[in-house]
């Protein structure tokens, strides 16, 4: 078992005061795999201190300085790429294939598209007599989640970095070892002291501490609508910016007439890769009626084809779910379609065939769904999906916007008869015949699925200050 019991602040790997020890469960054996100390808020105060102090001189650094910084950081990542696949697979269950190929470069995206972003970037405009200045913000503080552990820290990480901010990183304690390879890169690549400071822990205690502290400027947020509440609650006294990409639940918009076989099964995929723990996972299939049987058929053999298996097995498989907590909601969610009505296609409760242990879901689709069900409302984050029939277009539209979440929707069809139905969905992300984002376009939600956005040139302004400049 790994053990990684100290944090990383000014530069240097640093005892906590206070904390305690917290193991990290393998999902596909339930088994201790990482030890990490759970850190307390004078740990965070001494994060923040540090950050605070190197800010005054790295927020004077040149564009050219933090190209070359950014350039260098990315050097470092390609070399622990391994490393950073082989860590994930373990802590949150992504079959190492997977997250070989799509985890770990995921992280080294953001520092390429920020950099990119950071080259073409305007710090300056003239609006009339005024002159508008974009200037770093301060130190940021960073929370994250275990689904897309590296990636989601990175979109953070890397602006910050190209803004010249400084910042304290709480990571995920379901899946921390990333971001303490991340900090190992960052030193490797000569990021200065206190620019980057990573503190271990929970939300209750470090999370807590980091969105409600007086010398922290902007808090920066990913994680689910419940838990976003609650930082942006305890940010509050201190007027801080609170950025936020919080929950989702995409629809996955089938446009009357489509080619299913051509145009389903990249979309369905969305649901199934990564386990389904996904915030734009396109669960809610919405098909037209005419159509409606031969997308059931369609899903359910695609979803009874799907393996699942040891995420340290090469392959094209699945893996469990990140906990026991997780496998146990999903579980619910599943009973809730059964008792509501709902038609099982395929999958359904409890552990696949031929499982004994670890915290598999059966890959589960449900047809029958209407709006006033628990699956069509509530994030699922596992492998399941629901087919819904409709109508009409109009219909068709008012079931994808019915969600209090808006963070993307997918439209499965012809891509010019799609930019009509685009326009008229509530979501930050539209896909067609796809699900994915793209790092260099800005991310994030309408609703309940957050505010600002992440990736690129947008994510660049959106960790940094405004100021007007008038008369000089």
């Amino acid at each position: 078992m790994r053990e990684h019991l100290k944090h990383y602040i000014g530069g240097r790997w640093v005892e906590s005061e206070g904390g305690e020890r917290h193991e990290v469960i393998n999902p596909a054996t339930e088994e201790p795999v990482t030890a990490i100390t759970l850190g307390t808020a004078a740990d965070v105060d001494k994060a923040v201190a540090a950050a605070r102090e190197a800010y005054e001189s790295f927020s004077q650094t040149s564009v050219q300085d933090r190209l070359a910084l950014l350039q260098r950081i990315a050097d470092e990542y390609k070399a622990r790429m391994g490393d950073m696949a082989k860590a994930i697979s373990e802590e949150m269950g992504a079959p190492i294939s997977f997250a070989s190929a799509a985890q770990a470069p995921a992280g080294l995206g953001h520092f390429l598209a920020t950099a990119k972003a950071l080259k073409d970037f305007a710090f300056e405009e003239q609006i009339g007599k005024a002159t508008v200045l974009h200037e770093p913000i301060g130190v940021v503080g960073l929370i994250t989640p275990w689904n897309w552990p590296v990636n989601q820290i990175n979109a953070k990480v890397a602006p910050c970095i190209a803004a010249g901010n400084t910042m304290v990183l709480k990571p995920s304690e379901e899946c921390p070892s990333n971001a303490v390879i991340l900090a190992e890169i960052m030193e490797a690549a000569g990021v200065p002291a206190g620019v980057f400071n990573l503190v271990q822990g929970d939300g209750p205690t470090v999370g807590a501490a980091i969105a409600g502290h007086e010398n922290i400027d902007m808090v920066s947020f990913t994680g689910s609508t419940r838990a976003g509440i609650a930082v942006a609650q305890a940010a509050a006294p201190t007027v801080k910016r609170v950025h936020q990409e919080l929950g989702g639940k995409a629809p996955n918009l089938v446009l009357e007439g489509a080619k299913l076989d051509e145009v389903l099964p990249p979309t369905l995929q969305g649901v199934l890769a990564n386990s389904g723990q996904s915030c734009i996972a396109p669960t809610r299939l919405l098909v037209h009626e005419s159509q409606k049987e031969e997308a059931e058929q369609f899903a359910k053999a695609m979803f009874a084809q799907t393996k699942v298996g040891s995420p340290d097995e090469q392959g094209m498989h699945i893996g469990p779910v990140v906990n026991k907590t997780q496998y146990d909601k999903i579980q619910e969610l599943i009973e809730s379609g059964i008792e509501e009505g709902a038609t099982l296609l395929e999958g359904g409760p409890g552990l696949p065939e031929g499982v004994n242990r670890g915290y598999y879901v059966r890959p589960t689709i449900f047809a029958d769904v209407t709006p006033d069900m628990r699956l069509f409302r509530e994030e699922t984050f596992g492998p399941v999906a629901t087919i819904t029939s409709y109508a009409s277009s109009e219909e068709a539209v008012r079931l994808a916007n019915d969600t209090a979440y808006g963070l993307s929707a997918t439209i499965s069809g012809d891509p010019e008869a799609a930019r009509p139905v685009a326009a008229k969905l509530r979501a930050g992300l539209v896909t067609v015949n796809s699900w994915g984002p793209d790092s260099g376009a800005p991310f994030g939600g309408y609703k309940q699925s957050g505010n600002g956005r992440e990736f690129g040139a947008y994510g660049l302004r959106d960790f940094m200050e405004v100021k007007t400049l008038v008369g000089a």
